[in-house]
């Protein structure tokens, strides 16, 4: 045997150890989220006069969604005269005079509507909502990003929870418009799912850190100053101001029963982009408020929670190590009998694999009682669509450790719900181009070599645990490239499915 066979079994077990932490980590949420799942949050008592809330939407090139956006929000059961709603526009795109005239729309409705626009995007997202903040009248600000669509009873549902004063912010659980439109919007439910249903649910109720989800929730004005305001210098800023204001004190709340639908990403290129912000933002907030919550005098099963939570994108570049180890591997195992190959491989397999389609599995149980099993022929494409993605968001978590500043970029929407369909294809928008999909195609073939090398060595474990490998690094790639192909007429840069007034 080489005498480098020690060397790459033992690092190839490493990194598996190190991803079955983070699957381990998965399993603790399921846990406390099976724990504490009956306890329903309740408000500490009625507003007796309904306080004014002020309505902010934060836009940038959303001509496709904008004016779905207003109509909701117009069709919130709540008194006008206590409401304010400021669109906070930085747009530089026909979406400026949609959102000019829907304010008026809304003002000739009887509302309190005002358009600000921003010529200078400094702070991007975080920015608008801090240049509106100045110009609130109310006590407490409901954001909405563009691509959501509000139930009417939104704010009756959620802004009782305000009568007891220790409460900062309440999130809203999003729904998903376009759930079926393909599969890559079936895969994201269930991702955003086990995320929003899952995690979302347990820290709260479990006493953990849990964060503001960038839009469809609630925040008390005075939280935000407590807390320091939006800060712009991390691509989540909701992240950001999420653990700072917890870390002085501030409770939140989580209402899994009140549903916020929007929009999903359609295309690959505009997941990857949305992945990718959230990726490196959560590893510059890790970086930022870490140390601040290991000083804090926060429980230690708190603090090692949150620790997990910061630093869970990490696995992507353990995923990627695991990637160049495999094969090695494959040529270098140890010879450690039957009984101690299946109980190393198949415990790290359980930690690292099967709790992770648990996770997801769970979500869609609690979620859709009576629907749950038509998920499940999509678990395996869940598992290689994150597989698919690990260069993506490799390559964010490194931008966030070595401090590589880039643009806050939009996701595309193009206004499709289950009742609207659109040329979504023909759009002007698109997501930010790289050469990623290209290095995705390499891993693709390479490891489509591993799996038939595999299954020509009548070694038909290895190959069945390998064939998500290249499933989803071909699904991530191909489906990126397909976009550069002509789509029949040159992109236009008019609205595919409503009309702009």
């Amino acid at each position: 045997m080489d005498w480098t066979s020690p060397v790459w079994y033992a690092s190839y077990l490493l990194v598996l150890i190190g991803l079955s932490g983070y699957g381990f980590h998965r399993l603790t949420i399921v846990f406390l989220y099976w724990k504490h799942s009956r306890n329903h949050p309740t408000p500490k008592k009625q507003f007796a006069d309904l306080p004014l809330v002020t309505i902010q939407l934060p836009v940038f090139n959303e001509m496709y969604v904008v004016d779905r956006l207003l109509d909701s929000v117009a069709s919130i059961d709540y008194p006008k005269d206590k409401l304010q709603i400021q669109i906070l526009d930085d747009s530089t795109d026909e979406t400026v005079g949609i959102c000019r005239n829907g304010a008026e729309r809304l003002r000739s409705q009887g509302f309190d509507a005002e358009h600000i626009h921003r010529t200078d995007r400094t702070g991007y997202k975080a920015g608008a909502l801090e240049n509106g903040t100045r110009f609130a009248k109310g006590d407490y600000l409901f954001i909405l990003d563009a691509d959501f669509v509000p139930n009417a009873d939104v704010l009756q549902k959620t802004i009782h929870f305000f009568s007891d004063d220790r409460i900062g912010m309440i999130q809203t659980r999003w729904g998903h418009l376009n759930r079926t439109f393909n599969v890559l919007t079936r895969i994201q439910a269930m991702f955003l799912d086990g995320h929003l249903e899952l995690e979302q649910t347990a820290r709260n109720r479990s006493g953990r850190f849990f964060t503001f989800n960038g839009t469809a929730g609630i925040w008390r004005k005075c939280c935000i100053a407590d807390a320091g305001g939006w800060e712009h210098d991390t691509l989540t800023e909701d992240m950001d101001l999420s653990y700072r204001a917890q870390l002085k004190g501030w409770r939140f709340i989580f209402l899994n029963n009140v549903e916020t639908p929007a929009e999903l990403p359609v295309d690959m290129d505009g997941f990857k982009s949305q992945q990718h912000r959230w990726t490196k933002g959560s590893i510059q907030v890790c970086k930022k408020v870490l140390p601040a919550i290991w000083k804090s005098n926060v429980p230690l099963s708190v603090k090692l929670e949150a620790t997990a939570h910061l630093t869970s994108n990490f696995a992507y570049l353990l995923l990627i190590c695991l990637c160049f180890l495999i094969y090695p591997n494959q040529h270098a195992q140890q010879d450690l009998g039957p009984v101690g190959y299946y109980l190393v491989n198949g415990t790290i397999f359980f930690f690292s694999s099967a709790s992770v389609a648990l996770f997801y599995f769970m979500s869609q149980k609690a979620l859709r009682p009576k629907t749950w099993w038509k998920e499940i022929p999509y678990l395996p494409l869940l598992l290689a669509l994150g597989i698919g993605m690990s260069i993506s968001n490799a390559k964010a978590v490194l931008e966030a450790v070595f401090n590589h500043q880039t643009a806050f970029v939009r996701t595309p929407k193009y206004g499709i719900d289950q009742k609207v369909q659109s040329d979504w294809k023909k759009s002007s928008y698109k997501a930010m181009k790289t050469l990623t999909p290209f290095i995705e195609l390499l891993f693709g073939f390479f490891f489509l070599f591993v799996v038939v090398e595999a299954a020509m060595q009548q070694r038909w474990a290895s190959a069945i645990l390998l064939l998500p490998f290249p499933v989803g690094f071909f699904y991530t790639s191909l489906s990126s490239l397909a976009r550069l192909l002509p789509s029949g007429r040159a992109a236009d840069t008019q609205p595919v499915s409503r009309n702009i007034p």
